[in-house]
């Protein structure tokens, strides 16, 4: 058989072959591009707010910030810094909320020892909470958080009981935060939010993924929170001596 002619009867083959990994080539891509949707698309919207009783300053407060977060997530923990910050700067409270994530390992005893310290000084439970965060990446399991605990006590002279909450009413407190998370419509933490006694606009802002928008929304908060200058009094003009 000529040579030219078992070419030619290869081709169609050769063709097939050709159409074949193309077709693979482009399912490839396909389920690349899906991936990279799932991964880098449009960020989620923000927390759908179902009852905004949380949402609200302590008593005598324009303005503050409301948190819900799990002591063991990365995310509260970089977020952490920001919002002390800026409660420190603008002088305005910082409500902090308990948000148990189900799968967390040692976060619902972190909370439980942070309200412990609390019940003995609330700088003191707070102290602590930053504390955890700080070193968030070191406390992998619950030994390691007691002894992190223990050093943190005997550090402020205080002897740790082996049982913090032996009639589980810390936990209870726990829970009740994270159910109060719930019914806010908290899905994620941290859930962040701008909250005002009253206001020219909306009573509650929810602050961006990485605080990105924390001190303009502070801003904007106590600009629309701002109480009304009073009204330039109209000079008396006195009566023209005769």
């Amino acid at each position: 058989m000529p040579r030219f002619f078992v070419l030619a009867h290869h081709f169609p083959a050769i063709r097939m072959r050709s159409r074949l990994l193309l077709s693979l080539a482009a399912a490839v891509f396909f389920v690349a591009a899906v991936n990279a949707h799932a991964q880098f698309g449009a960020p989620s919207p923000g927390t759908q707010v179902h009852d905004a009783t949380a949402l609200r300053p302590p008593t005598g407060a324009r303005v503050a910030i409301v948190e819900f977060a799990d002591m063991e997530c990365p995310a509260c923990a970089n977020a952490n810094p920001i919002l002390k910050a800026a409660a420190a700067t603008y002088k305005i409270p910082w409500v902090r909320h308990d948000f148990l994530i189900p799968y967390h390992v040692w976060s619902p005893q972190a909370t439980v020892n942070a309200r412990w310290f609390d019940s003995r000084n609330k700088a003191l439970g707070d102290e602590y909470r930053d504390l955890v965060f700080a070193n968030q990446t070191s406390i992998y399991n619950l030994a390691v958080l007691r002894q992190f605990t223990e050093k943190f006590a005997a550090d402020h002279h205080i002897v740790l009981p082996f049982a913090i909450d032996p009639q589980g009413k810390l936990a209870t407190e726990v829970k009740a935060d994270s159910d109060l998370g719930m019914r806010t419509g908290v899905k994620a933490t941290p859930a962040v939010w701008i909250v005002t006694d009253h206001s020219k606009g909306a009573p509650y802002m929810e602050v961006a993924n990485g605080m990105g928008n924390l001190y303009q929304l502070i801003d904007q908060a106590l600009a629309d929170t701002a109480p009304a200058k009073p009204a330039p009094k109209t000079p008396v003009k006195k009566a023209a001596s005769k």
